[in-house]
């Protein structure tokens, strides 16, 4: 039997939160439900720490932003090839919400 892959849907999450109240994207993965927001490279404004590679995305690349429905405040921001692999890879890097991260 083959991995189920992601399928997506769009709609507006978090109505009437500045975050979450973009337009993003619901992808139902194996592990579960993820919200998930592109940010364009204009609007990468600082350094993350991608949690697929563990390398940096620096100011100005573009990226996604990715976080569990009930859980806005452990977001993580991925390249996009990351992220698109993150199914068939794994996270590299796995932080607990007390260790210090880019965001």
């Amino acid at each position: 039997m083959s991995p189920r892959r992601a399928r997506r849907r769009t709609e507006r999450v978090g109505e009437g939160r500045p975050l979450l109240g973009r337009l993003a994207e619901v992808e139902e993965h194996p592990d579960g439900d993820w919200v998930v927001r592109p940010v364009t490279g204009a609007t990468a404004t600082k350094g993350y720490r991608c949690p697929g590679c563990d390398q940096e995305i620096p100011p100005g690349v573009r990226h996604v932003v990715a976080w569990r429905p009930d859980d806005a405040a452990d977001r993580r921001h991925w390249h996009n090839p990351c992220w698109a692999a993150r199914d068939r890879r794994g996270v590299k890097v796995h932080r607990s919400k007390n260790a210090p991260h880019y965001g």
